[in-house]
C-alpha cells in the first residue's frame, strides 16, 4: 500500500494506491472557495491551510480505504514544483510518518504525477503514447517511453494553458477558479464571433498564451465596458477556443512528428469540456482521467511512486521542496531524470 500526499497549491490531498494501480482512497480538500475574494492561490493563506488540513485529509483517506498507518509500505508526497510553503508542509508531513516506521519515502515531481494518473485503475493506458499536461502552472507535450520514463518534446514559453483560463476569467469579471467558470459562460457564446490569436508564429511543438491574454485585454478595452458586458459570452467563447485550438494543433503536430498513435492527458486543463470534444475528434485511442484525476491529487503521485525508486530512513531527511522544474535539485532517489529535458 502507498499513501501518498500532495500540497503543491492550494488543495490538500492523500490517497491509498495499491501497487498494481489500484485507487483504494483519493481525499481532497479544496481551498478554492477561500481563495476566491482574492481572485487568485494566496500563497502564505494555502500554507497555512494546509497545516490545519494535512492530517485529517490523511485520516480521511485512511478511513476511506480501511487501512492504518501500519499498512502503508511507502509514503510518496510532491517534491515540487509548486509554492514552496504549500509544498513544505507536504514533505515534512511525509517524513514525520516515514522516519519513524523507518518506512522508505518516495519524493515525486508534480509532473511525473500529472503523466502517471494515467496509469492507475483496472484498465491503465499502457506506453509508448504521447501526453498532453495542461494545467495551471504547467503546459506541456511529453512522448511517454515507459512508465516512470518521459521526456519533454514541447513546452510553454511563457504562461500555462490554465493561467490563461485564470487571467481571461479575471478580464471578464468571472471567479475563481477561473476555468470552470469560464467554460459555463462560453457554453452560452459564439466561438466565431471574435477571432483570437493560438500562437501560430511559435515554431516547433512549444506554446505561448501570453499574446492571447493580452489580445482579450485590448478587446475588453475597445468594446467598452457596457459591450463588452453585453458580449462577455461570446468574448469567452471564442476565448476558450483559442486555448483549445493551440492545444490540439500542437498536439497533432507532436503525433505527427513522433509518429505515436495514442494519446493521454492531465492536468486540471483536461477537465474542460470542449478540449476533451475536440480531443475525441482526432480519432485517437486517447486517455483522459476521470476529472477527480485531472486536477490535483495524491492518487496520481503514488502513482508515480509506483515506478520511481524510493529512498530508505534516514536517506530522505535532508530533502527540501522546489518551487520550479528548472531548479529541480539533484535527487539521488531519480535514476530516471536523464530521460527527461
Amino acid at each position: 500500500m502507498i499513501l501518498g500526499i500532495e500540497t503543491s497549491c492550494d488543495d490538500t490531498c492523500a490517497a491509498l494506491v495499491t501497487r498494481a494501480g489500484e485507487i483504494r482512497a483519493n481525499s481532497i480538500s479544496s481551498q478554492g472557495e477561500l481563495h476566491a475574494r482574492f481572485g487568485g492561490v494566496v500563497p502564505e493563506i494555502a500554507s497555512r491551510h494546509h497545516l490545519e488540513l494535512t492530517n485529517a485529509v490523511i485520516d480521511a483517506a485512511l478511513l476511506e480505504g480501511g487501512a492504518a498507518l501500519d499498512d502503508v509500505e511507502l509514503i510518496a508526497v510532491t517534491q515540487g514544483p509548486g509554492l514552496i510553503g504549500a509544498l513544505l508542509v507536504g514533505l515534512s508531513a511525509a517524513k514525520a510518518l516515514a522516519a519513524p516506521r523507518r518506512l522508505p519515502l518516495a519524493p515525486i515531481d508534480h509532473l511525473d504525477g500529472h503523466v502517471a494518473a494515467s496509469l492507475l485503475g483496472p484498465s491503465p493506458f499502457a506506453p509508448p503514447f504521447l501526453c498532453l499536461i495542461a494545467s495551471g502552472g504547467h503546459t506541456l507535450l511529453a512522448h511517454v517511453e515507459a512508465p516512470g520514463r518521459w521526456r519533454t518534446i514541447g513546452r510553454t514559453l511563457d504562461d500555462a494553458a490554465g493561467e490563461a483560463f485564470d487571467k481571461g476569467a479575471r478580464l471578464l469579471g468571472l471567479g475563481y477558479p477561473g476555468g470552470p467558470a469560464l467554460e459555463r459562460l462560453a457554453a452560452q457564446g459564439d466561438p466565431e464571433a471574435f477571432a483570437f490569436p493560438i500562437g501560430a508564429g511559435v515554431a516547433d511543438l512549444d506554446f505561448s498564451f501570453a499574446g492571447l491574454k493580452t489580445s482579450l485585454l485590448y478587446r475588453v478595452r475597445e468594446l467598452g465596458e457596457a459591450e463588452a458586458e453585453r458580449r462577455r459570452a461570446d468574448l469567452a467563447a471564442g476565448y476558450q477556443r483559442a486555448i483549445v485550438t493551440a492545444l490540439v494543433t500542437r498536439v497533432e503536430r507532436a503525433l505527427a512528428r513522433t509518429g505515436l498513435t495514442r494519446l493521454a492527458i492531465g492536468g486540471g486543463v483536461a477537465a474542460n469540456g470542449a478540449l476533451r470534444a475536440r480531443v475525441a475528434e482526432l480519432g485517437l485511442e486517447v486517455s483522459v482521467p476521470p476529472r477527480e484525476l485531472c486536477t490535483d491529487n495524491a492518487a496520481m503521485i503514488a502513482s508515480a511512486a509506483r515506478f520511481r525508486p524510493a529512498l530508505a530512513f534516514p536517506d530522505y531527511l535532508a530533502l527540501d521542496a522546489y518551487a520550479s522544474g528548472e531548479r529541480r535539485p539533484p535527487n539521488p532517489a531519480d535514476e530516471l531524470g536523464a530521460a527527461r529535458t
